[in-house]
């Protein structure tokens, strides 16, 4: 009786824990998520400008600590290329960059200033300043290589998906500008970032550009080299004059071959790498719980036989 009373109680408390997640957690993100849809599908009502007095203040500071840095035209050429394949196309996103390097290297230094009282070797705790510093001011640039490696790869996921899309626009009758204006739309909800790129291929063809010069942007604006492959696939297939669906059906299934490999890699790997959590952690808990209890008896009876032997 006391064991269902339990049980009873478990299943009530998880029930109601479940259905208080739902009410206030899971259905008010999915209504966030459908009215962030609406908007970002709407036309934008306001400017870069309108939206800077809505900025936090730590944006603010960090802009303005970036605003007085001296970055030389190359240096920010290139920071801008890294930002924007990361995702970030803003043009305050450089000083922000920038102001965000100096202010956690200030950050790292005043930390090294008070870490160094603990530390006895007098040339350590010197050589720990400037660390403190560098590390501050170089850890932007390893998290915009995650935030970059992180892109790339859900953009490489996402291709195949785009490709079929187009590949089916195409073969309905639709051009090669049209299908990527449209895919670029379909795909908003589940693929974000391919369809931001394939809309800045729109736009930049409907500005006058040419489609090569706007299918180039794109690989070089991503540096994602599945990207590199298509776009030259599909500028060769727009050359020499054959079918474009044709090729893009068969980079879709190289790519979704080549993922299915990569994933086969991985599982194989699985049995190597899992050797020394098992010797280190799991082996050693197992070897308690199976031969501790025998253990214990053991030493209970074999000392005092010992003892008694010994006298």
């Amino acid at each position: 009786m006391l064991l269902l009373a339990s049980a009873g109680l478990f299943l009530a408390l998880l029930i109601a824990i479940f259905a208080f997640g739902y009410r206030l957690y899971a259905k008010p993100a999915h209504y966030t998520e459908r009215l962030d849809a609406l908007a970002a599908s709407a036309p934008a009502a306001m400017s870069l400008e309108g939206n800077q007095p809505q900025q936090k203040w730590l944006v603010r500071v960090i802009q303005t600590i970036g605003e007085k840095v001296p970055i030389s035209p190359a240096d920010a050429s290139l920071s801008r290329r890294v930002l924007i394949a990361a995702g970030y196309r803003s043009e305050t996103a450089v000083r922000v960059y920038y102001g965000a390097k100096i202010l956690l290297g200030i950050v790292g230094f005043i930390a090294a200033v008070f870490g160094r009282s603990g530390i006895d070797n007098p040339v350590l705790s010197i050589i720990v300043l400037p660390a403190g510093a560098a590390g501050g001011f170089f850890l932007p640039n390893l998290i915009l290589d995650k935030l970059v490696g992180r892109r790339q790869e859900q953009l490489r996921f996402a291709l195949p998906d785009a490709l079929d899309l187009l590949v089916v626009c195409m073969e309905a009758g639709l051009g090669l500008d049209q299908a990527i204006a449209n895919v670029s739309r379909e795909l908003h909800q589940t693929h974000k970032h391919i369809s931001d790129e394939l809309s800045l291929i729109t736009l930049e063809m409907r500005a006058g550009k040419r489609r090569v010069d706007a299918l180039k942007n794109l690989a070089d604006r991503t540096g994602e080299s599945e990207l590199k492959k298509l776009v030259a696939t599909m500028i060769q297939a727009d050359r020499f004059g054959t079918s474009v669906s044709d090729s893009l059906r068969t980079h879709a299934d190289f790519m979704r071959v080549k993922r299915r490999q990569e994933a086969e890699e991985r599982a194989a790997k699985v049995g190597v790498k899992l050797v020394f959590p098992i010797f280190f952690f799991i082996l050693p808990s197992m070897l308690v719980v199976a031969a501790g209890p025998g253990l214990l008896q053991l030493f209970k009876h074999l000392f005092p036989l010992m003892k008694s032997a010994g006298n």
